[in-house]
């Protein structure tokens, strides 16, 4: 029995390990990619790539139908601050429903972290927003980083990590953490689509709010498993034969 509670710690720190590795690696990539654009080495690649989704002939005009312009400003609202605080607030309120104490909290701080990160470094950063072409959605504030990719990637990647560990199934955690993914993409393109950001600072919210969601994973290996079990409710006893 020690050999083997011996291995499953040797085997979680290794986990912790790499993980903590791969929040560095977006941490770095974030501020790689702040230090690029602040050289105005992005300038010309985050051009040419949002004029590749416009009209040659009249930049104002995003490529695609009208329902898929709609659809790009339905697929934003998805990383918006009105659908993030819901979908928060009820995964809040289901972890807490079901004694996952320590999930919520990780999940509450891994949000918040991740909106506070956001703003400050775009006040930090300051960045125009794009002026290319006329913006396909109402938008406030500076550009670096997308705070549509860091609240996204922070909050819907971090939940995939926490339900994945309360799901044994393999294929239902492949399916959870490839929602996942398809949203944060989907959102992120859609910034670009709707000429409101640069791809850097897509890709720079992607690596800041990727980190949160990494160091959240790194609080649940090692608190994770300090939530009470929900005990289950008591049968009710069978009537005495007559």
């Amino acid at each position: 029995m020690a050999k083997v509670l011996k291995h499953l710690l040797k085997r979680l720190e290794s986990r912790v390990l790499i993980v903590l590795i791969a929040a560095a690696g977006a941490l770095w990539g974030f501020f790689n990619i702040a230090s690029e654009v602040g050289e105005g080495e992005t300038k010309a690649l985050d051009t040419r790539l949002l004029l590749m989704l416009r009209n040659a002939a009249e930049p104002s005009d995003p490529v695609g139908s009208q329902a898929l312009q709609e659809s790009m400003r339905d697929v934003t609202a998805l990383g918006g601050v009105t659908v993030i605080t819901l979908v928060t607030t009820v995964a809040l309120l289901l972890f807490l429903m079901h004694r996952k104490l320590w999930h919520a909290g990780i999940f509450a701080l891994a949000v918040t972290l991740a909106f506070v990160s956001s703003e400050g470094l775009k006040d930090v950063y300051d960045r125009p927003r794009p002026e290319l072409a006329p913006h396909g959605s109402y938008v406030y504030g500076s550009s670096f980083p997308s705070g549509h990719s860091t609240l996204s990637a922070a909050v819907y990647l971090t939940l995939a990590v926490l339900i994945s560990s309360l799901e044994a199934n393999r294929g239902t955690k492949r399916m959870v953490f490839a929602l996942a993914g398809v949203l944060v993409a989907g959102i992120g393109f859609s910034r670009v689509y709707l000429a409101v950001h640069w791809p850097s600072d897509v890709l720079a919210g992607w690596c800041l709010g990727g980190a949160w969601a990494l160091i959240a994973w790194v609080a649940l290996l090692r608190f994770g498993g300090r939530d009470q079990i929900a005990e289950p409710e008591p049968a009710a006893e069978a009537s005495h034969p007559q």
